[in-house]
């Protein structure tokens, strides 16, 4: 076997943990004398080049920091590359994350100044770390990393099939361990333990969070930034910074795009001020400026980028906003009137064996972003309703959700909502989409669990997340509801078995929404008004 190979420019060095096991590092120098305040990101994604371009991209990567007067250290997590122990996803990295920093400040050509950085996978990571309060932690910059993984991975309490077991399979994760991950929906003491929402309180430091409007964790960033500007312990509080870009999880995918405000072009920059100033003690203004910015999104047919494109800062999020419901009428209409109806449902009949395909969205694996839901054609199970073309702009900016009253012929099943623009062409962008799975429609502790009454409407909250969009005059606001979005989201079975089991043969459901006086289906929006942008 050939021998182990170090990129150039690196010392592979290891960091021994609480319990003994070694984890392995490669750290690069800047040119000079040291000791240099450190920079730390922690991959599971090996920290050597494995082919192809990955040797000049860690090259890259490793020169922004030095050449900026930093030393920077990429370390394989537990159980991969070059570390000892048994990889577990995430769930080490607490511990870990607190003893590889308190490492680093250790070592000769380090001065003790430690920051952290990562995306995805790298900045859940990097949050980890934070929340174990390490002393020599002294600033983190976060790109694209959720709340937790339980709320990221069971939006509404649908598993996202093909990116979150996708992803474990790729990690190598064992098909028993993935089963387990099938059935472990419900809130429980194992998902909290690492999670983002019940431990951050403990955060103690500065953190710049970017996100994307398309991007699997953009609410992660959202709510992070929010929680911790606001409420963060000492430290952290109005500490906090927030950029939210128009990208995904990669490449958009479909006939829009934003050039020029992609994650690089718009964080590249930011992140070495940002240790520059909590690092070195640089008074470069980055504290003087707003704590917010987020991109504006509209109209974007390629080559045709609607000046309405723009970054916004602001001094929070979100931003002020009004909540204006979108009611949805029986000829499949958005209004803002109330309905009046006594009686007024559409019915149709999902069948789990032929669901709804996925066309885009934020996806990690397959294809991402604002694509065109023509590509769904005309089905039962398929609802389109949307406003009158509008006669004016409307701007929104902070959560959406869809207050949908319906039922099911049986005791579970999902629904599954979209916010679409409808561009004047007929184009439908995708803008957000969630499902929610009917027996958590009152939460997800164990005792918040309830099977579905046959027939009866309930009212079932859908969270679309987040975004900031200027639907344009001559466009128009539409909502999709169906019961299935494949392979995006695992299809229900529509049987009412625990979730991870499967020995009962899926079943066809008659679901209803309904859109009366007593039951009013509503898209709720955050809409900006003029003097409020």
């Amino acid at each position: 076997m050939a021998a182990h190979q170090v990129p150039p420019g690196a010392v592979e060095e290891f960091a021994e943990m609480r319990d003994g096991v070694k984890l392995a590092a490669n750290v690069y120098k800047p040119a000079g004398q040291g000791p240099w305040p450190v920079i730390l990101s922690r991959t599971p994604y090996i920290k050597d080049p494995r082919g192809d371009n990955t040797a000049e991209r860690l090259a890259a990567q490793a020169r922004r920091y030095t050449d900026a007067g930093y030393a920077f250290v990429l370390q394989d997590v537990r159980g991969k590359g070059r570390s000892e122990g048994f990889y577990a996803a995430f769930e080490d990295d607490i511990e870990d994350g607190y003893d590889t920093v308190e490492w680093a400040a250790r070592q000769p050509w380090s001065n003790g100044k430690i920051g952290i950085t990562g995306g995805s996978a790298l900045g859940i990571t990097a949050n980890a770390a934070a929340m174990a309060a390490p002393p020599h932690l002294a600033a983190a910059y976060v790109v694209v990393a959720p709340t937790d993984r339980n709320r990221n991975s069971y939006m509404g309490g649908v598993l996202k099939e093909k990116d979150t077991v996708g992803w474990l399979q790729r990690q190598g994760v064992a098909d028993e361990v993935i089963d387990i991950t099938r059935a472990r929906v419900t809130d429980d003491v194992f998902w909290n333990r690492a999670a983002m929402s019940t431990n951050r309180k403990y955060i103690q430091i500065p953190m710049y969070n970017v996100g994307g409007w398309y991007d699997i964790f953009a609410n992660g960033n959202l709510d992070n930034f929010t929680w911790l500007q606001n409420q963060g312990a000492k430290g952290a509080r109005g500490n906090q910074k927030l950029l939210m870009g128009p990208f995904g999880h990669g490449d958009l995918s479909g006939d829009l795009e934003y050039p020029g405000f992609d994650r690089l072009s718009l964080g590249g920059e930011e992140e070495i001020r940002w240790f520059d100033h909590w690092l070195k003690g640089e008074a470069n203004g980055i504290m003087e400026e707003p704590p917010v910015s987020y991109f504006m999104m509209a109209s974007a047919r390629k080559g045709a980028l609607s000046d309405k494109n723009r970054m916004v800062r602001a001094a929070n999020w979100p931003p002020a906003y009004r909540e204006v419901r979108y009611y949805l009428t029986p000829d499949r209409g958005l209004t803002r009137e109330e309905p009046t109806a006594q009686a007024s449902k559409t019915s149709y009949r999902f069948d789990p064996a032929n669901p709804v395909p996925t066309v885009g969205g934020a996806n990690l694996t397959f294809e991402r972003g604002p694509m065109d839901q023509r590509a769904i054609p005309q089905r039962q199970d398929y609802l389109r309703f949307q406003t009158p073309v509008l006669d004016g702009d409307v701007v929104i900016a902070g959560p959406i959700k869809v207050e949908l009253y319906g039922a099911t012929d049986g005791l579970d099943t999902d629904f599954v909502a979209k916010l679409v623009d409808v561009y004047p062409d007929g184009y439908e962008a995708i803008v957000l989409d969630a499902p929610i799975r009917a027996r958590y429609r009152g939460g997800r502790m164990p005792d918040e669990v309830r099977m579905m009454t046959p027939g009866a409407p309930e009212r079932l909250e859908i969270d679309l997340w987040s975004t900031a969009l200027t639907f344009e005059k001559g466009h128009r606001i539409a909502l999709h509801v169906t019961s299935s979005n494949s392979p995006r989201f695992e299809v229900n079975p529509n049987t009412g078995e625990a979730p991870g089991r499967q020995t009962m043969k899926p079943r066809v459901a008659v679901n209803s929404v309904f859109h009366d006086a007593a039951h009013p289906s509503a898209l709720v929006l955050p809409v900006i008004y003029p003097d409020e942008d």
